[in-house]
């Protein structure tokens, strides 16, 4: 089941942490999340899952930045969010979709206790001006039968920023 919008805000400060918080950014059955100003970009042409990637950072400036086709971005949410005892979920908002900005290309998917900023896979189809503090994206909350481990030290657990691909690591 999917949680309700006043059952994500009854469970904040137990089960769901989400700071800041503005009960102005929650709807019925998810949470609008905002976009932070910072950006990474990958340098490289070429991208080896084997080696880590050198990336840049952009801020996006108060008149906002256009996004270019083809590339790929990564931002993240301006806020840190802990789950406990629940599947957090992420999805783009279809005022955003329906500009042809995807803002998770892949994952999407949460685990349970993840804790941490959430890292966007920004993607258009057409060239489009972003903005910071823009509600970009909506959490959502599943409830979880059966035993479970929380995610707990996982390499994407606790960041402090975003996060490029460290799928690297499973290869050490």
């Amino acid at each position: 089941m999917i949680l309700s919008g006043i059952e994500i805000q009854r469970r904040l400060g137990s089960d769901i942490a989400i700071e800041p918080f503005n009960p102005a950014q929650l709807n019925p059955n998810s949470y609008n999340l905002r976009l932070h100003d910072e950006l990474l970009v990958y340098d490289e042409p070429v991208l080896d899952m084997k080696q880590p990637a050198a990336t840049s950072s952009v801020v996006i400036p108060e008149e906002g930045m256009v996004l270019e086709c083809g590339r790929l971005y990564l931002g993240r949410t301006a806020e840190y969010t802990v789950t406990r005892n629940l599947v957090p979920m992420l999805e783009g908002r279809s005022s955003i979709g329906r500009l042809g900005l995807f803002i998770h290309v892949t994952a999407g998917f949460g685990d349970v206790g993840f804790s941490g900023y959430w890292t966007l896979e920004m993607f258009c189809v057409q060239p489009i001006r972003i903005y910071a503090g823009v509600e970009i994206c909506q959490i959502f909350y599943h409830t979880i039968e059966g035993e479970y481990r929380d995610y707990g030290n996982g390499k994407y657990q606790h960041n402090n920023g975003i996060q490029p691909s460290l799928l690297y690591r499973d290869f050490e």
